[in-house]
């Protein structure tokens, strides 16, 4: 499909049908995106392809760690998970607080799960020695996981990029028999989307860009 509408298009997919992803269209799909640029051009990304039943019910399990208190910082006012504002929820509000089925599900009924790892050993982490959490790194495999969803779109599959498991990252890295030195990056479910959305909401250009500062004039367009 043309680029741009493959770009307005590529929404976060959480229902799928039962339609299965063959392994030869999935092949396609990272092979289109492995294209990605990274850091020093390392390619240091590694891709675990989740079929097994056993091992989605475990990626639920630690998924609900992450979501258990990203809800209840959520319901308590909060921007869940965020460095800048500590956390006044308890860990008693945090245990206490129900995940929705609908967090996880998509890890179980999704055609495959593609968990994105990656070798801290190649990744230039620029901004380590500043005081404020680290976000550069996420430069050399955030592309190639947004190339694959792009690329899912243009076969007509989607998925959703998800985090929540990484609060359990040890525990996921051993399930999956990582070597040490990684690190999660994000977790993928990938499938045939049961409604294709075509319509999505996002900031104008003039609300968000702007000319030589931040506080310059909006970059405006026809």
């Amino acid at each position: 499909m043309e680029l741009y509408d493959a770009m307005r298009t590529t929404h976060a997919v959480r229902d799928f049908t039962d339609d299965p992803l063959p392994d030869e269209v999935l092949a396609r799909i990272l092979d289109n995106a492995r294209f990605a640029p990274s850091g020093g051009n390392r390619q240091g990304a590694h891709v675990v392809v989740v079929r097994s039943q056993e091992t989605r019910e475990r990626l639920a399990e630690l998924t609900a760690t992450g979501a258990r208190r990203y809800l209840a910082q959520q319901r308590a006012g909060e921007m869940p998970w965020n460095t800048v504002h500590p956390t006044a929820v308890t860990e008693e509000q945090i245990a206490e607080t129900r995940v929705p089925r609908g967090m996880t599900e998509p890890l179980r009924t999704a055609a495959v799960v593609l968990v994105f790892l990656v070798d801290l050993g190649l990744v230039a982490s620029i901004d380590s020695e500043l005081d404020r959490v680290g976000v550069v790194s996420g430069a050399s495999v955030y592309p190639l996981v947004w190339n694959t969803l792009l690329a899912a779109r243009n076969e007509g599959f989607g998925g959703v990029m998800t985090t929540m498991a990484v609060a359990e990252e040890p525990a996921l890295l051993e399930l999956l028999g990582a070597p040490e030195g990684y690190a999660v990056a994000a977790v993928v479910p990938l499938g045939k989307p049961v409604k294709q959305l075509t319509k999505l909401r996002r900031q104008p250009v003039e609300e968000f860009v702007t000319l030589e500062r931040y506080a310059g004039t909006p970059l405006t367009h026809d």
